[in-house]
């Protein structure tokens, strides 16, 4: 891809120490000067009542990917990544799982391939791991780790999960070969009797889902997982956080030194379970795991991002189409454990911030921060998520006196509803560069496919002081 050079200027630069207006210098790509940019021939843009931030950084990102009920996602990266870009997000961190090929290497190298050709943005993989008995995995995990893969994912649920003996061999390894150790944290045996008991007694509806998935399960899980990473002092990264109990659980595990850092999503922070109560199978399209919770819980939510027990908001772009190739591949008439859970979100996530933040729910530094700078630096992507010199020239000019109600199919993923309808949002992301190329001009899509890099992480991205239990020390000398 063609690096440009340019100048912003007159822009209100927000970065994750600083709101100031200036100007921002760009050379091959890179952030070269900031505040005051001498005058010279390249091309300059006057940013005069925008405001610039770094490109959106989403870490947490469904993209053709096989769900645990076998459905394929909506989305290819070719549809996943321009939703994103127009949106404000310049980065992505998705999925390749390891039931993709017979050997986890094959499985990566596979997914890369799709990445490759279709990603408009930049990207990288968290590596799921689903059988501990595959071949070679240990070896391919390793030098997969070695190569730049520098994170895992782990499930404590669906059919795709793994033991709790599993569980602490991936975390034994992530801690040797220096990989963070993501987990989607429910107890299945909670959700399990739930379901079963919910259906036999003819709670049958998408408003039941939200029962399905007791706030016990993620609670249970969570401080689970927090004693693991204690006993192997390994980062672990907890996703999508939903309920005010886990907070606390992630709160009380932070102040003793234990190595985990927490996320949640915009779907749990703007939306209640109510949203689920709808007629019929309507309530099918906000349907998602673990589900939204209650007021109570958001403000928990908002509250321990302000604290820094949170660290980052995600997406967790989930796509799955209204109609029999995805949440209805069962049918119309069938109860809510057939349903595909999740909601499409690369594209709403940095514009429902930003307005959050315009409405003063968090300040400047906040919104840049949870929704750049920590993603990209817990995460290991070097050079992303900040206006800083040296870093990557991905920047989005906002308009912030834009206003937009969201229609019902205004996205432009490939999942044909917008599960925010009728939401009205300040702010606008009017351009987007990705490493100095212009991607989005006058929020139209300009972006190529395959333009995307895929972004080696050589170290990992969080460290830790905190020592292993005596038991594990004692086991491994």
């Amino acid at each position: 891809m063609e690096q440009k050079n340019l100048i912003i200027r007159n822009a209100r630069i927000l970065s994750s120490d600083g709101d100031q207006i200036g100007d921002v210098g760009v050379s091959d790509g890179k952030i070269t000067a900031i505040d005051d940019v001498p005058k010279t021939t390249v091309a300059e843009i006057d940013a005069t009542g925008y405001v610039l931030t770094p490109g959106g950084v989403d870490v947490h990102a469904h993209i053709e990917q096989m769900s645990g009920m076998g459905l394929m996602n909506a989305d290819t990266f070719e549809t996943a990544t321009r939703s994103a870009a127009l949106g404000g997000t310049t980065s992505v961190v998705s999925f390749a799982p390891q039931s993709a090929a017979p050997r986890l290497s094959e499985a990566v190298e596979d997914y890369a391939k799709r990445a490759r050709a279709g990603a408009m943005i930049d990207y990288a993989f968290h590596i799921i791991l689903n059988d501990m008995t595959a071949k070679n995995l240990v070896e391919d995990l390793t030098a997969l780790i070695a190569a730049g893969h520098r994170s895992i994912k782990i499930f404590t649920t669906y059919n795709i999960q793994l033991s709790d003996r599993d569980i602490c061999e991936v975390l034994g390894i992530a801690k040797e070969a220096g990989a963070l150790v993501c987990v989607h944290a429910e107890n299945d045996g909670l959700i399990g009797w739930t379901k079963d008991h919910l259906l036999a007694t003819g709670k049958t509806q998408p408003k039941h889902h939200a029962l399905s998935h007791p706030r016990l399960a993620e609670i249970e899980a969570v401080e689970r997982l927090i004693r693991f990473a204690e006993y192997f002092a390994t980062p672990v990264m907890l996703f999508h956080i939903s309920t005010h109990e886990a907070v606390d659980a992630v709160r009380g595990a932070r102040a003793r030194g234990v190595p985990v850092w927490a996320e949640t999503c915009p779907h749990y922070l703007f939306m209640t379970e109510e949203v689920l109560d709808r007629p019929g199978i309507e309530g099918a399209k906000w349907m998602c795991s673990p589900p939204q919770r209650k007021p109570t819980d958001q403000d928990a939510l908002w509250a321990g991002l302000s604290d820094g027990t949170l660290d980052l908001v995600s997406s967790d772009h989930a796509p799955y189409r209204f109609d029999e190739t995805g949440k209805l591949s069962n049918g119309t008439d069938v109860d809510f454990s057939k349903i595909a859970n999740g909601l499409p979100g690369l594209e709403v996530r940095m514009p429902l911030m930003f307005d959050a933040m315009m409405q003063g729910r968090m300040s400047p530094t906040e919104f840049v921060t949870w929704c750049c700078t920590n993603p990209a630096r817990i995460h290991g992507l070097p050079g992303k998520g900040d206006i800083q010199i040296g870093f990557d020239a991905d920047l989005v000019l906002w308009d912030p006196t834009s206003h937009n109600t969201y229609g019902a199919n205004d996205l432009h993923d490939n999942v044909g509803y917008n599960p925010w309808l009728g939401k009205t949002i300040t702010g606008k992301p009017e351009t987007v560069f990705l490493r100095g190329q212009r991607i989005v001009k006058d929020g139209a899509l300009t972006g190529k496919c395959g333009q995307g890099d895929w972004i080696a992480r050589p170290t990992l991205g969080v460290s830790t002081i905190a020592a292993p239990a005596a038991e594990y020390v004692e086991a491994t000398t």
